[in-house]
């Protein structure tokens, strides 16, 4: 597993790659913390494009940076979600968290009219 992290003004954005497992978790929720207290950052962007693979401690690590930035005034959006992981964080419930990006939203939208 693989973590790049971008910080571009208030936003850090943070690339998952490979696959997360409850192994690479900890230290991925640990990196990711560690970057937005540092930096003091209002909007933390998980990107998941390059995430092959997710288990339920990848919906951990979403609820926890979620409840991580609304603490702090900040917000959180889940962007590049393949239909897999889609379909994994619908059936999870995390589709009702305003954290999608707007394109994702949109897309949302069409489908249910």
């Amino acid at each position: 597993m693989q973590l790049e992290l971008e910080r571009e003004g208030g936003t850090l954005t943070a690339l998952l790659i490979g696959e997360l497992d409850h192994h690479a978790a900890s230290d991925i929720r640990r990196r990711i913390d560690t970057a937005v207290l540092s930096c003091r950052c209002n909007h933390l962007r998980l990107d998941l494009s390059r995430l092959s693979f997710m288990d339920s401690s990848g919906i951990g690590l979403i609820m926890g940076r979620y409840r991580l930035m609304t603490s702090m005034g900040g917000r959180l959006t889940v962007e590049n979600a393949g239909d897999r992981l889609e379909r994994m964080i619908r059936l999870a419930g995390l589709d009702r968290l305003p954290v999608w990006n707007e394109t994702q939203e949109r897309n949302d939208a069409c489908e249910t009219h």
